[in-house]
């Protein structure tokens, strides 16, 4: 290292170098240094999940869709979901790659397991895809991938996982991304990498109720927007519409819906054929709108699966059932929860961002293929296509070290439950403002409050640096982006519902 370069890292006592730093490690994180690694980069991955579970990939159902021999079809269901909104050349991206990403990387690398029907694949069906099309290991397809993925890649000469690591900020000079500040264990580390790509997952932890795991409080989207990166779609927000209700929630996969499992409501009618040409098959935002009206009109609303042989299809989920004392049998009580951003970080087809040298994949990007409603069991499937795309092409850069940003702790600790009570807070204006039914007035007393919250957080982090503290930052930001973007926008369309103030809330 040169004096330079030493001088760069002052008030830091080490600093690492890497061709290619991934922060995240959900299948497009993983995808993403599988692609830089066959490229020849060194690629570290810096996850502050610990494994598997802290990962959103390895808590994904249903499975991976497949364009199969009909992409065209695909491609229409994809911007059918997405009430047309989507960006046709992204979907062509992800439909044209489909297959030979699945069958390269998870089929002849991985050697993934997916269940089979005699001699052929088990291809299954979700809500709006006009055919079987999707494969998957019982209800549990994204642990089955993500943790062969995730032993592979710890096999692998030119990846380092560092596990329990998060990203508190970019490096960035010039409008060029240069790294990152990454925290373990209290100690806060400059890495400078040639090329950084964020696949850090979702939003779930800015909601009271989501299917994510914990921990996903927007870091990538946030710590993009503050370096200045773009972000498109934020306000679109989709909720999985049958998550269980009970203490213990999980979520009950759509392949289940697929299968032949109705909804009905309290009074044992099943409504959905009200609400939708294609009954329990419409698009998640208008199941997941009608299932919170029949709760709100009835007192519950319940998943039958007596119709089909849900423990031997489903044993995954009839454990889960069993083991919190729901009698299946009779039905499963569901509702809806925070599942997938479909906005992000703006992106290209390689998972380029608009500052040089970042790249962004999976939840926490904006590739355009989902547009106002994502496709069920299509963001792995994304994850896996725009990681490979964005590793090979965030490969061949040389890392070159730069003034890193100097993160101050020199004022007394904050209370151990100061981001906890920040985050009810934030969690209590979003899910009242900013959930499936929103009202313009309503937005704006939400952009207000969250402005306070973050005015606040952003004192504290002035003097002070700890992991939660970054998590409320980044949330907090988030949380603004998205409210904003739902504020700017007065169509209603997909996730994005605008409802008269009286009906706002009613819930």
């Amino acid at each position: 290292m040169s004096k330079a370069d030493a001088d760069a890292t002052d008030g830091y006592d080490d600093a690492r170098e890497t061709d290619v730093l991934v922060v995240g490690s959900g299948i497009a994180g993983l995808a993403a240094a599988l692609g830089a690694a066959r490229e020849g980069a060194d690629v570290t991955v810096a996850t502050k999940a610990t494994r598997p579970e802290g990962a959103s990939s390895w808590w994904a159902q249903g499975g991976i869709a497949v364009s199969r021999d009909d992409p065209g079809q695909f491609k229409r269901d994809i911007l059918a979901a997405s009430a047309d909104t989507a960006d046709p050349a992204a979907v062509d991206v992800l439909v044209d790659n489909a297959n030979d990403a699945v069958r390269d990387v998870l089929v002849d690398t991985l050697d993934v397991d997916f269940d089979t029907n005699g001699d052929d694949y088990d291809f299954t069906r979700e809500a709006a895809h006009d055919q079987d099309r999707i494969l998957h290991v019982d209800a549990a397809t994204g642990k089955a991938i993500h943790v062969p993925f995730l032993h592979y890649l710890d096999d692998h000469d030119g990846v380092t996982v560092r596990d329990d690591t998060a990203a508190l900020q970019l490096i960035t000079h010039e409008g060029r991304v240069h790294g990152a500040l990454l925290e373990s264990d209290g100690e806060v580390t400059p890495t400078y990498a040639g090329a950084v790509v964020l696949a850090t997952g979702g939003i779930g932890d800015l909601y009271p109720r989501s299917t994510n795991p914990d921990g996903s409080t927007g870091d990538g989207v946030a710590m993009a927007a503050l370096a200045g990166a773009d972000t498109e779609d934020m306000e679109y927000v989709q909720f999985h519409p049958t998550v269980y209700t009970g203490e213990d929630p999980f979520l009950v996969s759509e392949a289940v819906r697929g299968e032949g499992g109705l909804l009905r409501n309290d009074e044992g009618e099943r409504f959905m054929p009200d609400y939708h040409e294609d009954a329990e098959l419409a698009p998640r935002d208008v199941v997941a709108r009608a299932v919170e009206k029949e709760r709100e009109a009835t007192g519950e609303v319940w998943l039958d699966v007596s119709g089909l042989d849900f423990a031997g299809e489903f044993p995954g989920l009839a454990g889960k059932c069993e083991s919190r004392g729901v009698e299946w049998q009779r039905g499963i009580p569901v509702g809806p929860a925070e599942h997938f951003l479909c906005g992000g970080v703006a992106v290209d087809d390689r998972g380029r961002a608009s500052l040089d040298r970042l790249y962004a994949v999976g939840e926490c990007s904006c590739t355009g293929v989902h547009g106002a409603n994502r496709l069920a069991s299509t963001s792995l499937l994304e994850g896996l296509v725009w990681g490979l795309r964005a590793g090979e092409d965030a490969a061949g850069h040389d890392a070159s070290v730069v003034e890193a940003p100097d993160l101050l702790d020199r004022d007394p600790a904050l209370p151990e439950n100061f981001a906890s009570e920040k985050f009810v807070r934030l969690r209590r204006v979003m899910d009242e403002y900013v959930g499936l039914r929103r009202h313009p007035d309503d937005l704006g007393r939400a952009q207000a409050v969250l402005r306070r919250l973050k005015g606040e957080v952003d004192a504290y982090v002035r003097t002070r640096t700890s992991r939660s503290l970054y998590e409320l930052r980044y949330a907090s930001v988030t949380a603004l982006l998205v409210t904003r973007a739902a504020a700017e926008n007065d169509r209603s369309v997909g996730t994005h519902n605008i409802v008269e103030a009286d009906e706002a809330r009613a819930r």
